[in-house]
């Protein structure tokens, strides 16, 4: 039995395959143009595959290869003239 739950913990360590869906909060976001400038910046952001940004509920949806990187995302919302105020 030890050797199952040894086996099972190794495994989680080692997934990587398929994406990962995060959402963020950020504020500021109130028109289309704000969505497309926070998605342009956390789309540069190695490993992402999709973002979609809705100003109305200041929502940030990424989709990644892997886990990314909170700083990351927030330089790029920062860069993008936004606050990311937390993951959801």
């Amino acid at each position: 039995m030890t050797s199952q739950a040894d086996s099972r913990s190794g495994a989680a360590t080692d997934v990587a395959a398929g994406p990962l869906t995060t959402t963020y909060q950020v504020s500021g976001m109130t028109c289309g143009h704000c969505e497309g400038a926070v998605s342009e910046e956390i789309s540069a952001i190695d490993g992402v595959t999709s973002v979609q940004a809705v100003a109305a509920t200041g929502r940030v949806t990424v989709v990644s290869s892997a886990a990314l990187d909170d700083e990351a995302v927030r330089a790029a919302v920062d860069e993008a003239g936004y606050e990311l105020t937390g993951r959801l």
